[in-house]
């Protein structure tokens, strides 16, 4: 049944299949005979008809290493941010256990390292596992300590 609506869109009935022989979608509805993909509910994930699937014909890359430590990085030019917006208070000492409460690092790294890059402003007293020796250097200027963990 082909209809126009006021917009001269042709609007085209839907094949409905399975209903007898006369309609020229009967009896296997246009599925052919037997075979998986004739059965319902059946998707060939990634199967691109015999052709090398894609997942295949890419390279394998990258690898992870199982014994590699998280080390969470903060530039002096962050820290000083973080004490412009009060989320660091100049009083407490800076350790990667109150940046993880703060969640100003991942909670999954395991280390923490200071690095100099930016200025520093204010005197403050950081807890770290490491540090570059720029930020050492900008840390002991200002009167600011730094004490690396073994």
């Amino acid at each position: 049944m082909i209809t126009l609506n006021n917009r001269l869109k042709i609007k085209k009935a839907k094949i409905r299949v399975g209903r007898g022989i006369g309609s020229g979608k009967g009896k296997t509805s246009g599925r052919g005979v037997k075979g998986q993909k004739s059965r319902s509910g059946v998707a060939i994930k990634s199967f691109e008809g015999g052709q090398m699937p894609l997942y295949r014909r890419l390279p394998k890359r990258g690898f992870n290493s199982i014994s590699k430590t998280k080390i969470a990085i903060l530039n002096l030019d962050a820290i000083q941010a973080f004490i412009n917006k009060k989320s660091i208070k100049i009083t407490e000492t800076l350790n990667s256990e109150t940046l993880k409460k703060l969640k100003l690092i991942n909670k999954n790294s395991s280390k923490l390292k200071i690095l100099g890059s930016g200025e520093l402003k204010d005197k403050i007293n950081i807890e770290a596992d490491l540090a570059s020796k720029s930020a050492l250097k900008k840390l002991e200027k200002i009167g600011g300590s730094i004490l690396l963990k073994k």
